[in-house]
């Protein structure tokens, strides 16, 4: 290339990505990754690199091409992290298969990407043997990702041992250069409505996202009382790399140099043995994972002082749960976002505006809870309705939020049918409900799909788990519709108490009464008809509630339920 491609033309690719920390940090930690049995490894951005060099080569040698797609069934780990890069940065797609889908979903995924490989661990090797018969004329090669000497004893072939495969190849990769608009990276949605649909990002994409997550990082405002911002994150990276490859997290942090620990299988005593041992002060999680770790009732015999911030992600965030967690730990502070498959990451978070750093706490925390103001200018999001038209912000009229700008993704993969339907008029319509309150913080209120609709009324089922979630006595709750010959359907909460606690259906009632109705947050005819207690809430293979799996339930739920009110 000469100018001005090298200029103006200069093409945004994820193998920028590993230039900062190569060339400002190399001999720094990169990567700890903690094994199940307790077992330590750690590299430097030097070492990390040169590993990744490696498999770029080997890959290379096994046929890997520009657009092909190399896919993973693999926990978090080191091994992950080079075989992202060593795929996106040779021109290949990285496609992470979410390991918690059916067979049959994640059958349908790895032969709709057309995978020609597939990189696996020893944890996920007997989900591989399971669905090993119904893809192996379709996928050429499978890695064995592992730092025992030995092969396993499996019928999966041709099968090649990650160590041996890079421990010869060159620790040095000349990454070539290619149009900014390639393809990195193929993410398929959970399938909650048929089967899993094939997100694709770019190169561009992905780069412009990771620049401007930092900058919002770097102009937010700030609350005299937060906590000071480190010169370095050191995060512990719960979220799975499968789902979205854990919201970005791969691209992001280490463009920004950030110390990154893998956990291996999420616990609470692994969580905290991590914080403490690595001086944590930064991490992501779903809603259930914090709610495991309030239930840990060896949580204080750990020094968790380091953590400063948690971003939760993947579902709502009852503002009782955050308050529960910020009672937990003091000097953190928690808050929300929101972002789908089709988004990459996150579009929309809970941001502070300036003239609210002196507001009192109770009220930043309502704002906290909020899904959010959009990533402005990078990502257009409003609220319209039926026609089209942004509805009014007065925190009460629902809409749909459409979408469009930088990491939005531009289509389904050979799906033209499905992206027509998502593409409307300029617009990425998301299926998700939401309202828009005076200053203009979105707040979803459900999945169109989930609404409960008793009469003429639409019933939130989101707005609903918040509320009852804010109740002391509740671990979390969620809402289904029950079906009734007068109404349609009429609410029922399931939900899941603390521990130790011996509060009753009725107390729930009066809950929602005092702090919803009461204050105007919620109607009458909203509060549930039916409440059942229960000791679990089914949830999807990203720690969602599963609305699915909880309708097909519904009659289970009921028989368990206590009708408390009449109508």
């Amino acid at each position: 290339m000469t100018y001005p491609e090298y200029s103006k033309n200069y093409p945004l690719l994820i193998k920028h990505c590993m230039q900062r920390p190569l060339h400002l940090y190399p001999d720094d930690i990169a990567m700890v990754y903690r094994t199940d049995e307790g077992h330590y490894h750690r590299f430097t951005w030097q070492q990390w690199y040169e590993r990744t060099c490696q498999l770029a080569h080997a890959i290379k040698k096994l046929g890997i091409k520009a657009g092909d797609r190399v896919a993973t069934m693999a926990l978090n780990h080191h091994w992950h992290m080079e075989n992202i890069y060593a795929a996106t940065c040779t021109g290949a797609i990285a496609h992470p298969i979410n390991i918690r889908l059916s067979a049959d979903h994640m059958v349908h995924t790895i032969t709709h990407a057309e995978d020609k490989i597939i990189f696996f661990d020893k944890d996920i090797k007997p989900l591989v043997e399971m669905i090993y018969d119904r893809i192996k004329h379709s996928v050429d090669a499978f890695i064995y990702m592992s730092d025992e000497p030995e092969m396993p004893v499996t019928k999966i072939t041709p099968l090649y041992s990650y160590e041996e495969l890079i421990k010869d190849e060159p620790k040095t990769y000349d990454w070539p250069d290619f149009d900014e608009d390639t393809h990195a990276v193929l993410y398929y949605t959970t399938g909650t409505t048929g089967l899993p649909k094939g997100a694709l990002f770019t190169h561009r994409q992905v780069y412009l996202y990771c620049v401007h997550l930092l900058l919002f990082a770097t102009i937010a405002a700030r609350r005299p009382d937060d906590p000071p911002r480190a010169n370095q994150n050191i995060t512990l990276m719960n979220v799975p790399l499968f789902h979205i490859h854990a919201w970005g997290s791969p691209f992001l942090y280490v463009f920004s140099a950030a110390k990154i620990v893998f956990p291996g299988k999420f616990t609470p005593e692994s969580f905290c043995e991590l914080v403490q041992n690595e001086k944590i002060n930064t991490t992501a999680m779903v809603p259930s994972m914090l709610a495991l770790l309030l239930q840990y009732q060896e949580i204080d015999n750990w020094d968790l002082s380091s953590l400063t911030n948690i971003t939760i992600g993947g579902g709502a965030l009852p503002l009782g749960l955050k308050l529960k967690a910020e009672k937990l730990f003091p000097q953190m502070k928690a808050g929300s976002g929101y972002g789908m498959t089709e988004t990459f990451a996150g579009i929309i978070a809970a941001n502070i505006k300036r003239d609210m750093v002196d507001w009192p706490q109770e009220d930043v925390d309502k704002v906290m809870v909020k899904t959010g103001l959009a990533h402005v200018p990078a990502i257009d999001a409003r609220v319209v309705d039926t026609q089209g038209q942004e509805v009014p912000q007065d925190n009460e009229t629902i809409g749909e939020i459409v979408l469009r700008g930088h990491w939005i993704t531009e289509q389904y993969f050979k799906d033209p049918e499905r992206t027509a339907a998502a593409w409307k008029d300029g617009w990425f319509h998301t299926g998700d409900a939401a309202k828009v309150d005076e200053i203009g913080y979105i707040t979803i209120v459900d999945r169109f799909k989930d609404v409960i609709r008793s009469g003429s009324e639409m019933v939130p089922t989101v707005l609903l788990e918040n509320l009852t979630s804010n109740a002391e006595f509740v671990m979390e709750a969620t809402y289904v519709g029950v079906a009734d010959n007068t109404w349609g359907e009429v609410p029922m909460a399931i939900v899941k108490p603390l521990p130790g606690s011996n509060q009753t259906e009725e107390d729930l009632i009066d809950f929602l009464q005092t702090e919803g109705v009461d204050t105007g947050r919620i109607t009458r005819w909203m509060l549930p008809v039916y409440v059942a207690f229960v000791d679990e809430i089914p949830k999807t293979s990203v720690g969602k509630f599963d609305k699915i799996a909880v309708r097909e339930q519904v009659e289970t739920f009921l028989a368990k339920a206590k009708k408390v009110r009449r109508i």
